[in-house]
């Protein structure tokens, strides 16, 4: 059953203010109120074209649909994106990339190595799991082998900036004796696996085997570090 439209995904600075524009203050120039205006716009739009690649994919979706939806004339959209490329990339800067930057902006490690990769993998999927965000990760897992340019550009903002994180961690962890298996390091994606293995599971089979993700994170990390001391 589709889940109903949410706008929850989107820093609400993103999404078009329902009220409309506040009145123009006094001496405040015009240009000022159409800079307001083209930015809700566009936010508007945006916002329409989430839900619209979600419910439709990103081929089945059309620009005719996102400009219904967002309330706005087809032309419109050709004066803020060029193409639904364009468009979804704008969607993921706004959507995932400030997820992934904060979540790989680290603390100093004072603590373990395990307990900053299990918060980092923790944050993920409280970020992520059963929110917009998981579903545009799916849409990309799903098309882009038909889009290439699309895949690029999210390998480029987001998976290449998660798995850089994630070695810097492996490698800490190595140094410091936590981490035994050093060709870890080679294969950041295996610490990330369950991430996005819950992704995945949650929308194809959690009506069958519902899932526990930060339990299965808990046991994928004591097969890395061992399982923790009870004392």
């Amino acid at each position: 059953m589709a889940r109903k439209p949410t706008k929850a995904a989107l820093p609400p600075a993103t999404r078009a203010s329902a009220k409309g524009p506040e009145p123009a203050r006094s001496g405040e120039a015009p240009a000022t109120n159409r800079a307001t205006r083209a930015a809700e716009r566009r936010a508007a739009i945006v916002e329409a074209a989430m839900e619209e690649f979600i419910a439709r994919g990103f081929a089945a979706t059309r620009l005719d649909d996102i400009a219904k939806r967002a309330g706005v004339a087809k032309g419109t959209i050709y004066l803020h994106f060029k193409d639904k490329e364009s468009m979804f990339e704008e969607l993921v800067r706004i959507v995932i990339v400030p997820v992934v930057a904060r979540l790989t902006t680290l603390p100093p490690p004072a603590g373990s190595v395990r307990d900053l990769i299990e918060a980092f993998a923790s944050n993920f999927l409280n970020e992520v799991i059963g929110t917009r965000r998981a579903d545009l990760v799916r849409l990309i897992v799903a098309e882009g082998p038909r889009f290439p340019s699309v895949a690029d550009f999210y390998y480029r903002e987001v998976v290449s900036r998660g798995i850089a994180a994630m070695r810097a961690l492996i490698e800490l962890g190595i140094a410091r004796g936590e981490i035994r298996q050093k060709d870890l390091a080679r294969y950041p994606q295996i610490l990330v696996a369950p991430a996005m293995i819950a992704v995945i599971w949650q929308s194809l089979f959690a009506r069958h085997a519902p899932l526990d993700a930060q339990e299965m994170l808990r046991v994928h990390l004591d097969l890395i570090f061992g399982e923790r001391s009870t004392t």
